[in-house]
């Protein structure tokens, strides 16, 4: 029993990023945990915290997000916030986390995953296959536009940022044939009006935890603790505790040539791996498959297999 349950006098604060699809993320957490308690929405608040990835300047300059920096780039300031006590959780995209959290933060609350595939979107083709010799593609993922190199070397890639309106925008003043989106993003904001294809995860794995919202917490909040665990998602947990344990034994960042997915069958899990050089001129894949209770193990034996593999000079971006 979950003693202190927030009230519309004294609310639990949610911190979140302010776009449309981080707030969509919001309210899927705050609806749960009303469910979960019987509480009204009055008993929450939502306290929109700005980052540095957010800023807009940067976003219509389209700029590099290794130019503006890596690790925390759409968390530092809501993890300031959290550890400050402006706000008591905060609901992030997992994977724009990086992998280590700060001190005094826990993030162990997983909501049910979403489709992990990306999205080809485009005004005139169907998948990757229909674009014509040397087309121009837009995406801000280093992921990938190694994949894509690796695939389709004859294609130009252009940075390509801000969400679903400026990038259809951008398609639509011909400053690329195509670009590429979440479909979890996709899905949440019910944009079943984008001109999307799923691309397959054997055509291109996605990243690391993508699909997953992860509620993040003070170590000492005993409360939040309580009330998370309330609505965690077990089976996203064990998935993501191998997927998380590859990268962080790859690369701790959440914005490298790295894909990964993990799935279960009964008390299996089977994790599948690509790391790439940041050109596309290489590429290395191999998958494990174990205990789901093994996750972590099996994750860092996996980055172990593919770092064997690669040879010098392969992670050119670390």
């Amino acid at each position: 029993m979950v003693s202190n349950l927030p009230t519309p006098a004294e609310p639990l604060k949610i911190g979140t990023r302010g776009s449309p699809l981080a707030l969509a993320q919001a309210h899927e957490t705050r609806a749960r945990l009303m469910a979960a308690f019987e509480l009204p929405e009055e008993a929450f608040v939502i306290v929109v915290i700005k980052t540095t990835g957010d800023d807009r300047a940067l976003i219509d300059a389209d700029r590099p997000l290794k130019e503006i920096g890596n690790k925390g780039l759409f968390t530092k300031e809501i993890e300031e916030a959290m550890l400050s006590g402006d706000i008591d959780i905060a609901v992030h995209s997992m994977k724009d986390m990086p992998v280590e959290q700060p001190d005094g933060l826990v993030l162990d609350c997983y909501l049910p995953r979403e489709d992990t595939r990306d999205a080809f979107v485009s005004l005139k083709y169907k998948a990757i296959s229909d674009l014509p010799e040397g087309a121009v593609v837009g995406t801000s993922s280093l992921r990938r536009k190694a994949q894509l190199l690796n695939r389709r070397p004859d294609l130009t890639i252009v940075e390509f940022r801000g969400n679903v309106q400026t990038r259809l925008k951008k398609l639509g003043d011909n400053v690329a044939e195509a670009t590429f989106l979440a479909m979890a993003g996709l899905n949440r904001l019910g944009m079943d009006d984008v001109p999307k294809t799923a691309i397959p995860t054997g055509d291109m794995l996605n990243a690391v935890a993508q699909g997953a919202i992860g509620i993040e917490r003070r170590e000492d909040d005993t409360r939040a603790k309580e009330m998370l665990t309330a609505i965690h998602d077990h089976e996203t947990g064990l998935r993501l505790a191998a997927e998380r344990a590859f990268l962080g034994a790859l690369d701790g960042s959440c914005e490298t040539p790295i894909a990964g997915l993990a799935t279960l069958e009964g008390e299996t899990l089977t994790l599948k791996g690509e790391i790439l050089r940041t050109d596309g001129s290489e590429a290395l894949a191999d998958q494990i498959t174990g205990p789901t209770a093994d996750g972590p193990t099996l994750g860092r034996q996996l980055a172990e297999t593919l770092l064997a593999r690669a040879g010098k000079g392969f992670f050119d971006w670390k």
